[in-house]
C-alpha cells in the first residue's frame, strides 16, 4: 500500500447514541478508528492519519495528520455527541486539512462514517464529489445505522462521481452480531491493510480470516521491540497471577486447618482412662484371691503374724 494521508470523519450526531451496534454507534466508530490507524501506519510508516467530527454546530478537526496514536486517542476522548451531522461541510474541511499536509508525496484519502440522516440533497453531494475528484482526493464511506433508501441513494451517487484512479468505496454495514470494525476490515476500504492489522469478522465471509494475524496485533518483523515488550509484559502478568493463586490456596489451606476443633485430640483420653479403670477393677479381685490362697497354704505363718 502506498503512503497515504488519511482524514477520518466521525459522525458524532445525536443518532450515534443508539445501541444497535456494539457497544454503541459512536463506540463502534472508535474501534474502527483503531483499526484504520493500525492498518495505515503498519502498511507504510510514513502514512499519517487525522481525526475530525462533523456533528454539532459544525465540523471540528480534533487531530491534524499525525503518526502518533496517542494524539488519536486524545482526540477520541474529546469527542462529544451533539447536534446533527454536516456531511458536505465535513468533507470540505477534511479536504483542506489534506491540502496542507507536510508530505506532498502522500496520497489523499478521506474515510467518512455516516450513521445519521444526510441533510444535503443529492445534487449538492454530486457537485462536491466532482470537486474532490478534481483535487485527487479519494473518499470512502462507511454507512451504518440509518440505512434507508434516501441515505443510501445519496451516498451511492457521491461514490460513483468521486471514483478515480486511487479508488473510492462505499461499505454498507447492517446491524448484526458482528462488530463494525470487523466488517470494515473485510471491506475493500481496507484492502490488504485490513488483514495486516490483525482484524477480521467472525462471519466466515471472504476476507474475514485475518483475525489475530499477529500476536498482540503487532507484526514482529516491523515492530520487534514492541512485540518483545508486549510478550515480556504478558509473561510477567501470568507469573503474577500464578503467585496470587498459590498464595490464595495457601491461605485457604491454613484457614481450613484453623477451623478444625481441638476437641478431636482429647476424645481418646476418656477411652484411655476408662480402659485403665477397667483394668484396675479386674486386677484387684485377682490380687485378693492370691492372698487368700497363700494364707490357707501357711496357716502358722498367719498366726505368728497375729502374735
Amino acid at each position: 500500500m502506498p503512503k497515504e494521508a488519511t482524514m477520518i470523519i466521525l459522525d458524532n450526531s445525536e443518532s450515534s447514541r443508539n445501541g444497535d451496534y456494539h457497544p454503541s454507534r459512536v463506540g463502534a466508530q472508535f474501534d474502527a478508528v483503531h483499526l484504520i490507524f493500525a492498518a495505515k501506519t503498519q502498511a507504510d510508516p510514513e502514512s499519517a492519519v487525522g481525526l475530525m467530527t462533523m456533528g454539532g454546530k459544525g465540523p471540528e478537526v480534533l487531530v491534524t495528520l499525525s503518526t502518533d496514536f496517542g494524539k488519536i486517542l486524545e482526540g477520541l476522548h474529546r469527542t462529544k455527541i451533539r447536534g446533527e451531522s454536516h456531511l458536505a461541510t465535513g468533507i470540505q474541511v477534511a479536504g483542506l486539512a489534506l491540502k496542507h499536509r507536510q508530505n506532498k508525496q502522500q496520497r489523499q484519502r478521506i474515510i467518512a462514517f455516516c450513521c445519521s440522516p444526510i441533510q444535503e440533497d443529492e445534487k449538492t453531494l454530486v457537485k462536491l464529489a466532482k470537486k474532490m475528484k478534481k483535487n485527487n482526493i479519494s473518499i470512502d464511506f462507511v454507512a451504518f445505522g440509518e440505512l434507508d433508501g434516501e441515505n443510501t441513494k445519496k451516498l451511492e451517487a457521491f461514490s460513483e462521481n468521486v471514483k478515480g484512479g486511487e479508488g473510492s468505496h462505499l461499505a454498507i454495514v447492517p446491524p448484526g452480531p458482528h462488530l463494525l470494525s470487523d466488517a470494515l476490515a473485510a471491506s475493500p476500504i481496507m484492502g490488504n491493510a485490513g488483514s495486516g492489522a490483525g482484524a477480521g469478522a467472525g462471519g466466515g465471509t471472504e476476507g474475514m480470516d485475518g483475525v489475530n494475524a499477529f500476536e498482540f496485533g503487532v507484526d514482529p518483523s516491523m515492530e520487534p521491540e514492541l512485540a518483545l515488550a508486549l510478550r515480556i509484559s504478558l509473561e510477567e502478568e501470568k507469573a503474577r497471577l500464578e503467585r496470587e493463586r498459590v498464595e490464595k490456596e495457601a491461605k485457604e489451606g491454613k484457614s481450613n486447618l484453623e477451623g478444625i476443633p481441638e476437641e478431636s485430640g482429647s476424645k481418646g483420653a476418656p477411652d484411655v482412662a476408662e480402659g485403665a479403670e477397667q483394668g484396675t477393677g479386674e486386677e484387684a479381685p485377682k490380687a485378693d484371691e492370691d492372698a487368700t490362697a497363700k494364707d490357707e497354704a501357711h496357716p502358722g505363718d498367719a498366726m505368728d503374724t497375729t502374735e
